[in-house]
Parts: structure tokens; C-alpha cells; sequence
């Protein structure tokens, strides 16, 4: 019996080597992102609590701006691999060229929506300060979206294309530049002016202005991406290949707003418990976010192999490659887990200074925050993967209802109540977001299982 289960079990260990092999240089991308919020959450938390909860509150609109627009890129990978899996260098560059269009556009629009929208800001009912300090760096974070999903466009078209490193050393770059402007601009160094939390706004424009012009030199000058850029005009830009990625980005942006929602939501309820609780959740979300980068980087991995195993026609091995990335992901996060639940009391220090008023509060909120954190890792893991192999084989409009079911009509109800009308405040909140989590793995998982094994069936007969 253990000898059979040993077997079984290889069927998917032996694809690790491949997955992670695609995967790490996704993950190193995706955290270079984290890592530009990470290290403004750093350096504005030592100015103080009511600074670190500024910059949650404006990255709050921000976030569901941004995962509006990756989301919707994310149409642009599986894609790119399907026509791989067919050699149609026709197809993938019609899909590049749309693709890119439309990441162009959508972030021009989201740029102008959360500008408009920033009056919205006073209703949430957030501390008055925090308001104040949040209103000017909202409006140049916001610009950084542009920049942000124009790049998205050309990196889910790397990826589509198995070439992920290119996207993982133009987000190492965009870190390097972003830290410099960070250390001159908020401190004032040399002869930069001291801005304190608005040089951490400069810092993230600029350095993803330079993230956009490095891809696209990046990939135009490598011999096996230039016949992709052949014959782009915007009078080539048709109907159906639009309308083609827009269906598949449309859903695909709506399940990633729902999550990112989701907590979001949960910063401007923190908000309304407290400042301190606002800033421990920051911290908590920001430990948890970086976590999460290794799973979104492996769930872009399952999609870009699903999506090739769909354009061969093997779903026997379409199902098995993505078992073993749903197996890769619970190690992953179940070793985070670990790790949280050691460093729960020690990680809050990193992101506060000591001689601030509230910081004994906010350390002991944030430390409950990072166990409930550790617990949903898994959840959290398995529902990111799931989805990344069902976009693989294009199902997107159920996982939608299924995302919007979990955590709308299960997670953030239980958040309000829990936060609102019990003792439990900020880590009620966080307990809603694990039962959102939970149900999001749970239904995605039985989704995913009955259409791969309808896939066979009909592949069979």
C-alpha cells in the first residue's frame, strides 16, 4: 500500500523540477511588485502609525485598480500558450498586439476612474488625518497604474511564451531604482528634498515608468520575440481577437477584483475599529501578500503549462501537471504557515518604530492577525492555483460566481459581524477573510476536477 501510494504520489512529484523551473523567475517578478508596497510600508511606518495607515487607505484604491488590470492581462497568457502549443506564430502575435492595446487603454481608464473617485475617500469613514495624509499620494500611486498594466501586457506574453525571466529582471530593476528614490526622496538625501510619505509615490512612478521601457527593449531586441512585433498598427487592431480577450480578461479581472476587494474591504473596516488596527492589518496583509507571490507565481506557471497541454490535446497529462502544481502549493504555504506562527510576535517589529506612540497596540494586534494569516495560507494557496489551471483551460466565468459567492456572500459578511459586533474586532475581520478563502479552495478545487475529467472522457471517446 505504501510502496502504490509512493508511485502515485511521483506521478506528480516528478513535475516539480518543470513547474518550479517556470515558476521562480515568476515569483521573483511577482515579489519585486510586493516589494515596491513592502518597502514604502517599511520606510512611511518609521514616520508613524497615522502615516502607515495613509498609505494603506490610498493603496486600498490602488490595489483594486491594479487587480483589475492584471487580472485582465492574465487572458493574454493562456492564449499565447495555446498557439505555442499549435506553432501559429500568426495567432500569438495577433494576440500580443490586441492584448497589449487593450492593457493600454484599460490602464489610461483605471487612472482616470480612481481619480475621480478619490471624494470617495472621505465616506469611508476613516480618521481625519489619516484622510488628509492619504489624498496626495492616492493621486500619484494612481498614475503608477498606467505604467504597471502596460507591462502586464508584455509580460503575460512572455510568459505565454515560457520566457519568464525577462519579467523577473525588469521588476528587480524597477526595486533597485524604487529603493534609491525611496531612501533620497523620503529622508531628503544629498541634495533631494525631504517629502516623507509623497517621495514613496515619486519612487513607485518613476521606477515603474523604467520597469516598461526595459521590457519593451528587453524583448524587442532578442531574435525570437521581433517577429512578434512585426506589423503592429493600431488599424490592425480587429474586433474578435478584442472581444476574444476581453471575454476571457473581463471574468478573469472580476475574480481577482473580488479577492483584492475582499481585502480591501477589510483595510477600511480596520479603518473604522481604529488606527492602530488599521496599521496591524497592514502589516499582517503585507506578510501575507508577499507569501502569496510564490503561489500566484506557481498558479502562472499551471496556466501557462495547462494552456500548452490544451493546444497539444493531452488532457491526461493537462490534469496531471496541474495536480502537481496544486501539490507544490500546499508545501509552500503550509512551510509559510510554519514560519508565521514561530515569527508572530517578532515580524510586527520590522515595521514600526519603537518610540512611536500606539506601537504596543499595534504590535499586539498585528501578532493575532499573523496566526489567523498562518492558518489560511493554505486556502489562500490552493484557491490562487486552482484558478491559474482553470484559466489555463479557459473556464473563467464560473470561477467568477464562485469567487464573488465566497468572498462576498460567505467572507465579508462574517467580517462585518465579527469585527463589528464582537470583541474580536480586527481579528474577526481576518477570521472572515479565512472562510472566504476556504470556500473560494474548496469550490474552484471540485470545479476544476469535473471539468479535467470531462475533458478525458470526451478526449477518450
Amino acid at each position: 500500500m505504501r510502496k502504490f501510494f509512493a508511485m502515485k504520489l511521483s506521478v506528480y512529484t516528478r513535475e516539480f523540477k518543470e513547474n518550479i523551473k517556470l515558476a521562480y523567475p515568476i515569483i521573483l517578478g511577482m515579489l519585486g511588485h510586493t516589494l515596491v508596497s513592502i518597502v514604502d510600508n517599511i520606510m512611511v511606518g518609521r514616520l508613524g502609525p497615522t502615516e502607515l495607515a495613509a498609505v494603506s487607505l490610498a493603496n486600498s484604491f490602488v490595489f483594486i485598480g491594479m487587480s483589475l488590470g492584471i487580472g485582465f492581462s492574465t487572458a493574454i497568457t493562456p492564449l499565447i500558450a495555446e498557439a505555442d502549443g499549435e506553432n501559429s506564430l500568426v495567432k500569438g502575435r495577433s494576440v500580443f498586439h490586441h492584448g497589449l492595446v487593450l492593457c493600454s487603454v484599460l490602464g489610461l481608464v483605471l487612472f482616470g476612474v480612481i481619480y475621480a473617485a478619490k471624494p470617495l475617500i472621505v465616506l469611508m469613514g476613516q480618521p481625519k488625518e489619516v484622510v488628509e495624509m492619504a489624498r496626495p499620494f492616492l493621486d500619484l500611486v494612481a498614475f503608477s497604474l498606467i505604467p504597471l498594466v502596460v507591462f502586464q501586457g508584455y509580460k503575460q506574453f512572455a510568459d505565454g511564451k515560457s520566457e519568464t525571466k525577462y519579467a523577473m529582471w525588469a521588476n528587480l530593476l524597477c526595486n533597485v531604482v524604487h529603493l534609491f528614490l525611496n531612501i533620497v526622496l523620503i529622508y531628503g538625501v544629498w541634495f533631494f528634498p525631504k517629502m516623507g510619505m509623497l517621495g514613496a509615490a515619486f519612487g513607485t512612478v518613476i521606477s515603474r515608468i523604467v520597469m516598461v521601457i526595459y521590457m519593451h527593449i528587453a524583448l524587442k531586441s532578442k531574435d525570437k520575440f521581433k517577429p512578434y512585433f512585426d506589423g503592429f498598427s493600431i488599424k490592425g487592431i480587429g474586433k474578435v481577437m478584442s472581444l476574444k480577450i476581453i471575454n476571457l480578461g473581463l471574468p478573469s479581472a472580476m475574480q481577482m477584483f473580488f479577492e483584492v476587494a475582499l481585502f480591501t474591504g477589510a483595510i477600511w473596516l480596520c479603518g473604522r475599529i481604529g488606527t492602530a488596527s488599521q496599521a496591524a492589518n497592514q502589516i499582517a496583509l503585507t506578510l501575507a501578500t508577499f507569501t502569496f507571490m510564490f503561489v500566484s507565481g506557481l498558479s502562472v506557471a499551471g496556466m501557462v503549462r495547462v494552456g500548452n497541454q490544451k493546444g497539444i490535446g493531452d488532457f491526461i497529462k493537462l490534469r496531471i501537471v496541474a495536480r502537481s502544481i496544486f501539490l507544490l502549493a500546499i508545501i509552500v504555504q503550509g512551510t509559510f504557515a510554519l514560519l508565521f506562527v514561530l515569527l508572530h510576535t517578532i515580524l510586527p517589529h520590522f515595521f514600526v518604530n519603537e518610540n512611536v506612540l500606539q506601537t504596543g497596540e499595534v504590535i499586539s494586534i498585528a501578532s493575532s492577525l499573523i496566526l489567523i494569516a498562518a492558518v489560511f495560507q493554505l486556502s489562500d494557496g490552493i484557491q490562487v492555483v486552482v484558478l491559474g489551471a482553470l484559466r489555463g483551460i479557459q473556464d473563467v466565468k464560473v470561477p467568477m460566481y464562485i469567487t464573488f459567492v465566497a468572498y462576498w456572500i460567505i467572507g465579508f459578511p462574517i467580517s462585518i459581524y465579527l469585527g463589528f459586533y464582537t470583541n474580536l474586532k480586527a481579528i474577526g475581520v481576518w477570521i472572515g477573510l479565512l472562510s472566504g478563502l476556504t470556500a473560494a479552495a474548496l469550490f474552484l478545487y471540485l470545479r476544476f476536477n469535473k471539468l479535467s475529467k470531462k475533458l478525458i472522457i470526451h478526449n477518450t471517446y
